[in-house]
């Protein structure tokens, strides 16, 4: 795990050069067991469970106030979408404000203070406000999202919970669409929806210096 995270500030141009010109002549002290790049390949998909259990170990603090989005990540160029064979019944088309995409989408809250609450990793095609419900299931929190979750449905699953007549009183608030008709809004909830950039400073650096979007994957 530690290999493949100090990959991605590397600056080389795959993970094969990493490793072999890299991992194995330099790194030899540091891993004392390393194995061939053959090798480390195949065990490679054997850290995906543990990758998972670690992510979900990493969540900020409920502060009361959340912010949900959604952003596709690309496995590929559109033009190589029918050869691709990574990620196989695992992605899709979506359309997104630039265009279309193939692959992923990832959903995700975050506090306040930029600090990750839930995410999900689904289609590219996946609906904004399908995964909702389930993202939200430990939160207890005013949600804050942009005109793609307008839903009166939405709602209302979010706020009570018909199947237990218990009320979660988590609270989900939209812009407005132009085309809808007015209705009052509080003053916070308008101050709270500016807010809302807050997204892209946690998107940026997820695709930037992360790198969790880019085409040289060799599995999930």
């Amino acid at each position: 795990m530690t290999i493949v995270i100090a990959f991605h500030g590397a600056g080389l141009r795959t993970f094969k050069d990493f490793y072999r010109l890299t991992v194995l002549p330099h790194w030899q002290k540091a891993f004392p067991n390393l194995v061939s790049y053959n090798r480390f390949v195949e065990l490679m998909p054997w850290g995906l469970m543990l990758l998972c259990c670690f992510a979900n170990t990493r969540k900020g603090e409920m502060t009361g106030i959340a912010f949900i989005d959604s952003t596709p990540l690309e496995v590929c160029h559109p033009a190589r979408a029918h050869a691709h064979n990574v990620f196989q019944n695992l992605v899709g088309w979506g359309k997104s404000s630039t265009g279309w995409k193939f692959g992923f989408k990832l959903h995700l809250i975050i506090n306040d203070q930029g600090e990750r609450l839930a995410f999900k990793l689904t289609h590219a095609h996946t609906e904004h406000r399908q995964p909702v419900p389930e993202m939200t299931q430990d939160l207890i929190a005013q949600l804050l999202g942009d005109r793609g979750y307008i839903s009166q449905k939405l709602f209302e699953e979010l706020y009570a919970s018909f199947a237990t007549r218990r009320v979660r009183g988590f609270q989900l608030v939209t812009q407005s669409k132009k085309t809808m008709k007015q209705r009052l809004v509080k003053l916070m909830d308008k101050i709270l929806l500016r807010q809302r950039a807050l997204m892209e400073s946690v998107n940026a650096p997820l695709k930037n210096v992360g790198q969790i979007e880019h085409s040289r994957h060799r599995s999930c």
